[in-house]
Formats: C-alpha cells, sequence, structure tokens
C-alpha cells in the first residue's frame, strides 16, 4: 500500500518564510507543483492551505490590494485541489492572524482518528501545533515538518520524524516567471 499523505500548509507563516529568502512574484508560487515535489511517489490525500481571511477597509488602497491578491491566490489554489482552512485578522496595532492553528490542528487530529492519511507534511513554524503533533504520532502516524533554511523551528525539528529545511534555490523552481 502506498503511503498515504496530508499536506498542511500555513499560508502566512510560509509566505513570511519565502520573503526571508528574498524571493519574489509570490503570487506567481506554483503550489501544485511544489506539493508534489514534496509527496514524490507517495498518495497525496489531501492538501490544505489555511490562511487569515483579509477584510477591506474604507479609506484604505492597500486593504482592498491585499484583499484581491489573497482572492486571486484562494483562486489558484481551489483550481490546483487545495482545501482552504480560513481564519481571521484581528487587528491591534498590526494585523494578527487568529484561529489559523486551530484549524490545522483540528484537521491534523481528525485525520489520524479517522484514519485517513499515514504521514503529515507540515509547513509552519507555529510551536503551538506541537500538542495535536504528539498525540497523532503516538497514534502511529508520522510528522514530516518542512521549514525553511532560515529560522528553522528547532522545536518542530525535534518532534517530527522525517525533517527537511529548504534553501532559496529549491523554491525558485515553483514561481512561475511573469
Amino acid at each position: 500500500m502506498n503511503e498515504r499523505i496530508f499536506l498542511i500548509i500555513d499560508g502566512s507563516n510560509f509566505y513570511h518564510r519565502l520573503k526571508e529568502l528574498e524571493l519574489k512574484n509570490l503570487l506567481n508560487f506554483d503550489y501544485g507543483r511544489f506539493s508534489q515535489f514534496l509527496t514524490g511517489k507517495r498518495e497525496l490525500v489531501r492538501k490544505s492551505y489555511y490562511i487569515g481571511a483579509i477584510r477591506t477597509e474604507s479609506n484604505n488602497p492597500k486593504s482592498y490590494k491585499l484583499w484581491r491578491n489573497q482572492r486571486i491566490l484562494i483562486g489558484r489554489l481551489k483550481k490546483q485541489g487545495f482545501e482552504m482552512g480560513m481564519g481571521h485578522m484581528l487587528k491591534t496595532d498590526v494585523y494578527h492572524e487568529k484561529g489559523v492553528d486551530v484549524l490545522m490542528a483540528v484537521d491534523l487530529l481528525i485525520g489520524a482518528y479517522e484514519n485517513t492519511y499515514d504521514t503529515a507534511i507540515l509547513i509552519t513554524s507555529d510551536t503551538d501545533l506541537l500538542p495535536a503533533i504528539e498525540k497523532v504520532r503516538s497514534m502511529g502516524k508520522k510528522i514530516e515538518y518542512i521549514g525553511s533554511s532560515i529560522k528553522p523551528s528547532l522545536a518542530l525539528v525535534a518532534n517530527s520524524d522525517i525533517r527537511r529545511l529548504l534553501i532559496k534555490e529549491e523554491l525558485e523552481q515553483f514561481i512561475k516567471s511573469v
């Protein structure tokens, strides 16, 4: 039986790791090809992308541009077969994503309890997922942590079965030229 893979991408977290690697044209990142690259010959049974929903604000052209770009991204992801997990944005002095880590943890746990995957590939640096990770590992599920060579999560490295830190040159191939 082929190993069943559940791919979980923390959208905001991954976006910031790509920016730290000084990658450009991130709206043109090909998540479909990237998921195939990560999965290899294994069976990708589910792929989910989690993000805080951006809302527009009156008299704020930047919020409209961010909202529009997010709509474009979501449309592209859905065409590539991704499920969307939508949290929300909380505004204080800056914006904070809320509810995204809970959605990821719940999906990770439900999939383990329903035995829908063998290995979860996690693209995040969010250590809030550690309790869920520990639980699914105790159930015999494997965790594959995909991080950035810049700022890897040492806690996720230590609490995963497989770990891979990607470098800029590996990721550049997934950005479609404009």
